[in-house]
């Protein structure tokens, strides 16, 4: 080519938890089973969808209005729904125009990062969600910039190391928040968010708050909407129905502008963000008609609260197969449905390993292990191909913590049982195997 085609920032787009299921393909091809917690996805874990919402959905493909082009911003029915549902809440008040539909919450994310000045940077929690960090770094061809999420504080953000690093770094523009969060499953307290509005306006920075997993909170724990403590602040929320119906097939999310007049630079961005979805011309169409119609559904509101239910059985079982490990640090997850467990400092090593039996299986754990420097990526590729299960390390989530996510979406009550003890085998298993090397070594001399 005479021009080189890539932009510089497209080597930043990895995506460890897509990646990782190569590696699952290949076991399979050799008979492994595979245990599949490296992914959000309700329906692969054996989620029924309520038959309600299959019929509701039924009656709309057999509707002829279904199958073409809506409004480029997004069905107005639709967006007058959920600016009156926003509106319920005290806080910052919308109307319609001020929600954008896009296709599915990951386009939203790509658009978002995709139209800021290159040199502006939005910072974000770490561990990181991968689609956040990697549009964020491939715009601006730059490794993200991440505040530390503190494992010793129940993954509440490090306040004092996100002012800092907003204070030092002029390139900042935005903050993100994840609540509840991806990866860790933390849920924002209230006190928590106010202080990030408080670091936004000393400033003059925009806050976007994922809140995707907004309504999928158990445990007894409490938060707030980004609209109920943003004040005058320029903000965002990204919001689908992927998660909590789930629908993650219908690519449905949207974001909600707030405060957009209050600054004429936020302003522009946000145009920017409807003209791009109006070159696209619009997003899927079926999904937007059916949000009105399953929110204000009578058996929502009690299929998410048994929803919620279950998903906090399940952090409960999750919770005492690892609770007692001395090697890792636990939290219980109190919303959305993942776990990060980070390993104790210094327990982690290259020389450690999980015997596996078969000959070309171990032989393809130790070509995925040779040479890699991050030893939660030696346990996760061992994990794999010992107990066939499949989870994502922590250091591909932009952090300096080294550990590992799984989900607590397995609804076939065997199996998660399953799948949890033998991530519990491995991990005692695991980090005890240069030890007992070392020792069978010392009896063979």
């Amino acid at each position: 080519m005479r021009q080189n085609l890539l932009h510089g920032g497209s080597q930043k787009l990895d995506y460890e938890i897509r990646d990782i299921v190569k590696k699952a393909e290949q076991l399979e091809k050799l008979g492994k089973k595979i245990y599949w917690e490296n992914i959000g996805d309700p329906i692969l874990k054996n989620a029924d969808v309520p038959d309600w919402i299959k019929e509701i959905v039924s009656e709309l493909v057999m509707d002829n209005k279904s199958y073409g082009y809506c409004h480029s911003k997004g069905i107005i029915e639709t967006r007058k729904f959920l600016a009156e549902k926003n509106n319920e809440f005290e806080g910052v008040q919308i109307n319609y125009d001020d929600i954008l539909f896009f296709n599915g919450l990951g386009d939203a994310i790509g658009k978002l990062y995709q139209f800021l000045n290159p040199y502006s940077r939005v910072i974000g929690p770490s561990p990181a969600y991968s689609t956040h960090s990697a549009f964020e770094a491939a715009h601006s061809n730059k490794e993200p910039l991440t505040y530390n999420l503190d494992p010793d504080n129940n993954w509440y953000p490090d306040l004092d190391d996100l002012y800092l690093k907003v204070k030092y770094n002029p390139s900042i523009v935005g903050i993100l928040v994840i609540n509840p969060d991806n990866p860790t499953g933390v849920v924002y307290p209230e006190s928590y968010l106010k202080r990030i509005v408080e670091i936004a306006k000393e400033f003059n920075l925009f806050v976007v708050s994922d809140e995707i997993y907004g309504n999928i909170i158990y445990n007894g724990n409490k938060t707030k909407r980004l609209s109920e403590v943003l004040g005058d602040v320029p903000g965002i929320s990204l919001k689908g129905i992927s998660k909590e119906v789930p629908w993650p097939g219908s690519r449905c999310g949207w974001m909600e502008f707030y405060n957009r007049k209050s600054d004429r630079n936020f302003d522009d961005y946000c145009l920017a963000l409807e003209n791009a979805k109006m070159v696209e011309v619009c997003c899927t169409t079926l999904p937007q008609r059916a949000i009105p119609r399953i929110f204000s559904h009578p058996k929502y509101h009690e299929y998410l609260k048994e929803k919620n239910e279950s998903i906090a059985s399940r952090s409960n079982i999750i919770g005492n197969h690892f609770k007692n490990i001395d090697y890792i640090k636990f939290n219980k997850t109190n919303g959305a449905f993942y776990n990060t467990i980070v390993f104790q400092d210094g327990v982690l090593n290259n020389n450690q390993f999980l015997k596996i039996e078969d000959d070309k299986t171990r032989e393809l754990a130790e070509s995925w292990v040779n040479g890699i420097s991050k030893p939660d990526s030696r346990f996760v590729y061992y994990l794999l191909a010992a107990k066939g299960v499949c989870v994502v390390p922590l250091s591909s989530f932009q952090s300096n913590l080294l550990g590992f996510r799984i989900t607590l979406l397995e609804e076939n009550p065997e199996v998660l049982q399953y799948t949890f003890q033998q991530i519990a085998e491995a991990i005692n298993e695991f980090c005890n195997s240069d030890k007992v090397m070392e020792t069978e070594q010392v009896n063979l001399a």
